[in-house]
């Protein structure tokens, strides 16, 4: 793997010089009281990705979310006039959660006209109006009108579906994403409904598992059993580095190079990619995308592998030069726990060829999200015990400055703001 020439301006991480270059504390990732801070300074006044507007495809579409960072569940739903509307999912009467099937902490979807209560048959309409309520004469000096859902700020970009749970946003979606983001405005995410997903509960704090996926330093050492042992030392031994780093606003971007799979060395390859013609970097058969917006591969590399876009607290968004994209979500449960899921993206295939190669990728994709996921645990625990109280942070790791020192001003702003109050 080749190394690639540091910017004119010098190392990437003295290109940010309010980064820093001192170690770094993880005191962050495991203290319950910050935690609880953060829930209400981060996760309740950032937008939020929820999923995308192909689940809710026509009028009466919905899905529910379950969001324990911010103590509550929320239910998602396309209405009438095809509007995208977001409310907590909880009932007026008497607080029972609204929508919900056998389980109720599980996510449930489906289509609706109207969402029924379970415990005493309170209706709502979906705009989120009152519709109906049982012996309505029962109640006293009851107005409707003033008992409908309670809304969840939610706007879409690009079929991406957003809530914020403050007040009032401080910000529009549009102004929070900023150009980096807005700039990928032309990519065919519509065409990409070929989807598989998975998802896994993590004993870590959200933070560790975003940073394992910042960096590529880990990735010629901790993916080595992928290739053949030969190549895996010198690999290891040559070590990689992204061509590319940016940060804007809260938001961060690595881009790099690739590899064209079916130009690999034989020995280098495993037999099922040559008769799936696929692997991790997806179907070798890409597809005529067109021209792609000029937000992506912004070191003009070629060929292209991926940009990987972190967008502020807990949403990536990752594209593969081969024509695909995937997504990564991290929500957190408790200081030292999350769940993580991870969704992929394809054009629907046109034939059975096609459509196994898609799920060559997705799964050897998950492998590789496995082998991140396998340190997370070992990592928490060692930092809980507080042995050591900082951390050294390479120049390739500059990303991962730049989460912890963006969530701690989110932090700080808060705690400001609040005790001006």
């Amino acid at each position: 793997m080749a190394r690639f020439p540091k910017p004119p301006e010098g190392s990437w991480t003295e290109h940010y010089p309010q980064l820093g270059t001192a170690p770094v504390s993880y005191e962050d990732s495991i203290d319950p009281e910050h935690y609880e801070v953060e829930r209400k300074a981060v996760f309740k006044r950032a937008w939020l990705n929820v999923g995308r507007v192909e689940r809710i495809p026509r009028k009466g579409s919905y899905f529910t979310k379950e969001l324990k960072v911010a103590n509550t569940s929320i239910i998602v739903v396309r209405t009438g006039s095809g509007e995208v509307k977001a409310y907590h999912n909880i009932c007026r009467h008497r607080g029972n959660k609204l929508v919900w099937n056998d389980m109720p902490l599980a996510e449930t979807s489906g289509v609706c006209r109207q969402f029924t209560c379970k415990y005493h048959a309170w209706r709502y309409d979906l705009d989120g109006n009152l519709a109906f309520v049982q012996q309505e004469g029962e109640f006293f000096d009851l107005d409707k009108s003033r008992y409908g859902l309670v809304g969840v700020h939610c706007d879409v970009w690009e079929g991406f579906i957003f809530v914020n749970f403050a007040l009032a946003p401080e910000q529009t979606l549009r102004d929070f994403l900023g150009p980096m983001i807005t700039n990928l405005e032309g990519y065919p995410f519509d065409r990409m409904t070929s989807r598989w997903h998975y998802q896994s509960e993590v004993k870590a704090n959200w933070k560790l598992y975003m940073d394992a996926f910042q960096e590529f330093y880990h990735a010629p050492v901790l993916h080595a059993n992928q290739s053949p042992t030969a190549y895996s030392k010198a690999a290891a031994e040559a070590g990689f580095e992204a061509p590319h780093y940016r940060i804007e606003g809260p938001h961060r971007l690595v881009s790099t190079s690739g590899i064209r799979a079916w130009e690999m060395a034989d020995e280098m390859r495993k037999p099922i990619e040559d008769i799936c013609q696929s692997g991790l970097f997806g179907p070798w058969d890409g597809p005529d995308l067109g021209e792609m917006p000029e937000g992506l591969n912004p070191a003009k590399c070629d060929p292209w592998g991926l940009d990987s876009f972190q967008l502020f607290p807990n949403f990536v968004i990752l594209f593969w030069g081969q024509g695909w994209y995937l997504t990564y979500h991290y929500w957190p449960t408790s200081y030292n726990t999350h769940v993580f899921e991870g969704t992929v993206y394809f054009p629907q295939p046109r034939t059975p060829r096609e459509r196994i190669a898609q799920e060559l990728a997705a799964v050897s994709f998950k492998e590789y999200g496995l082998q991140d996921a396998n340190t997370l645990e070992a990592t928490q625990s060692m930092i809980e015990s507080r042995v050591l109280d900082d951390f050294l942070l390479c120049d390739q790791e500059v990303l991962i400055r730049h989460l912890h020192q963006e969530t701690a001003a989110w932090v700080e702003d808060y705690r400001s703001k609040t005790a001006e109050v």
